[in-house]
């Protein structure tokens, strides 16, 4: 009969509490951006750079975490704390809607002139409501092409200015930035392309609020992840395919706050704008908890490294590691675009087919449905999963379900159809991914180099491999929408699951074997083993559960 392994209950007790408190939050960040007014392509220029400060930031934080073994729980609680409270810091963004609202996938307007455009008054750029009622656009008319400002209806009286356009059943105020003397007004239909002021986003507060607080906060929490990991495996010993065990009540608490939260801000403000004011209490209140389970943490006396950056620059030497490492980045560019687009597309879709009123609670669902019903069992099998298939069927397994997910989610009809593919695609891709990579990372380390090893197997993955991800789908998703997007990814997810598996052709149905000292799974060529450090046996621990 089994039995609970009471030293491993601070470690389930932090994944629990850690990933309750980025339920509400986690899954939000890019609305949060949209809601303030940033558009797509540059929520995903900040997504990309952001990334590349995780490949710096967890393998050094990593390092130091192995290098001063006694200063880890501190390590670990002051990132914590900085990561809480920067994102708690987002309540003090102010959140307003633009009088002008934009479609992401289409902003080019066919428009009707009613009377001649002017040169853009004075007035008009002092304003103090210049941002939120003004867009630029740049406009052509038969062999012409000109710049201007479009004003939205409800300020044109205000600013004492006469409306000159029509679009769809709304009329707006259109000015010319430059003066062109050669421009025929004869033809009175335009075509524009209409987009946010560049000036009014990169000159504002709120925007470098919000990216040095999206800083802090996300480099706080994937850098804490990592080492949660690394502790977790050094707390397992032998008995690491007990990993996705422990891992798995982070994922019951991600999704309960998750639907929570949705419940909650769905039911706190009934506007198109929602506070998250009820979300950011509820992360404030689990990560306090967190704190309280990582204080009763114990972290078992490791052996340490000689040379830390030695024994892992030997290790990542090696051809199948290097392999690894590039598909893992591989799938850190699908889990980017579907951790930072997935909600952008769907607030599209509900505009479009008239579930705005409800979004907040279909998103909560969708987490809900993703954690508690998609990752619970793979996390709590991924084990066995792995043991049985090998890291390389794995992998391989999860690239195709990934492109049958992309597509999918380029398919939905309305927003409630999304609660049904993550709830069965969300588990056999990300958990199990997810898990693949960072057991190779233990199976792999080095003993002394836990910490350092998952810092770099997770900076290639949601490092690299995220800031990738976040640039090209913020680009596409401004020139090809959202549904074109996912399609595209669906694609690429489909030729990486053939390449993955035509380069690993050596490898063997069992690549799974429990640490013992140091060795690599059985996928690595046995003439590359003698270059690589050996170590002691590790003390026997208690079985765990």
């Amino acid at each position: 009969m089994a039995r609970l392994n009471k030293r491993l209950l601070p470690i389930k007790a932090h994944f629990f509490f850690f990933m309750a408190a980025m339920g509400p939050i986690l899954p939000q960040l890019s609305v949060i951006g949209k809601q303030i007014g940033i558009p797509p392509d540059i929520m995903g220029y900040i997504t990309a750079v952001l990334p590349i400060l995780y490949v710096l930031a967890k393998p050094l934080v990593g390092f130091l975490a192995d290098y001063f073994v006694n200063l880890r729980k501190f390590i670990f609680m002051t990132l914590i704390v900085i990561m809480t409270l920067a994102y708690a810091g987002f309540y003090f963004l102010p959140s307003s809607r633009h009088a002008i609202e934009l479609e992401d996938s289409n902003s080019s307007w066919s428009m009707t002139l009613t009377d001649e455009p002017v040169h853009c008054p004075k007035k008009l750029y002092v304003s103090k409501d210049f941002c939120q009622t003004t867009h630029q656009s740049e406009c052509s008319q038969q062999n012409f092409t000109f710049h201007t400002l479009l004003v939205a209806p409800q300020f044109v009286a205000e600013l004492n200015l006469s409306t000159n356009l029509q679009h769809g059943n709304d009329s707006y105020f259109m000015c010319l930035t430059q003066l062109n003397e050669s421009i025929s007004w004869s033809d009175s239909s335009v075509m524009c392309h209409v987009q946010h002021i560049n000036s009014c986003i990169y000159g504002s507060g709120k925007f470098w609020l919000f990216v040095c607080l999206l800083f802090i906060g996300t480099i706080g929490f994937n850098v804490t992840n990592s080492i949660s990991d690394a502790c977790c495996f050094d707390l397992l010993g032998e008995e690491d395919t007990k990993y996705g065990a422990q891992r798995v009540w982070g994922t019951i608490g991600f999704g309960t706050t998750a639907l929570l939260a949705g419940v909650v801000v769905n039911m706190w403000t009934s506007d198109a704008i929602k506070s998250f004011t009820p979300a950011l209490i509820i992360m404030c209140v689990f990560s306090v908890l967190d704190l309280f389970s990582v204080s009763k943490l114990k972290m078992p006396q490791l052996g340490n490294s000689e040379s830390i950056w030695t024994d892992v620059w030997q290790l990542v030497r090696q051809p199948p590691i290097v392999t690894f490492l590039v598909f893992a980045t591989i799938a850190g560019i699908i889990d980017s675009f579907i951790i930072y687009f997935m909600f952008w597309h769907v607030e599209e879709v509900a505009a479009q087919t008239g579930f705005t009123q409800d979004i907040k609670l279909i998103e909560g669902l969708v987490v809900a449905a993703e954690c508690l019903a998609g990752e619970v069992p793979f996390f709590f099998y991924s084990g066995k999963i792995i043991k049985k298939l090998g890291y390389v069927h794995c992998m391989s397994m999860c690239f195709f379900f990934y492109a049958i997910r992309l597509s999918l989610i380029s398919w939905i009809p309305n927003p409630w159809y999304l609660v049904g593919v993550e709830l069965f695609f969300q588990g056999i891709t990300y958990a199990l991914c997810y898990t693949c990579i960072v057991a190779y990372a233990s199976a792999v380390a080095p003993p002394g180099t836990s910490a350092t090893v998952q810092g770099l197997m997770a900076g290639m993955d949601d490092g690299l491999g995220f800031s990738i991800g976040s640039l090209i789908g913020g680009i596409m998703f401004k020139h090809l929408g959202g549904r074109e997007s996912f399609k595209y990814f669906a694609i690429a997810a489909i030729c990486t699951c053939v390449a993955h598996i035509i380069l690993r052709p050596l490898s063997r149905k069992r690549q799974y074997l429990p640490k013992s000292g140091y060795q690599l799974p059985t996928d690595q060529p046995e003439d590359e083993l003698s270059s690589l450090p050996s170590s002691p046996q590790p003390q026997e621990l208690p079985k765990v559960y």
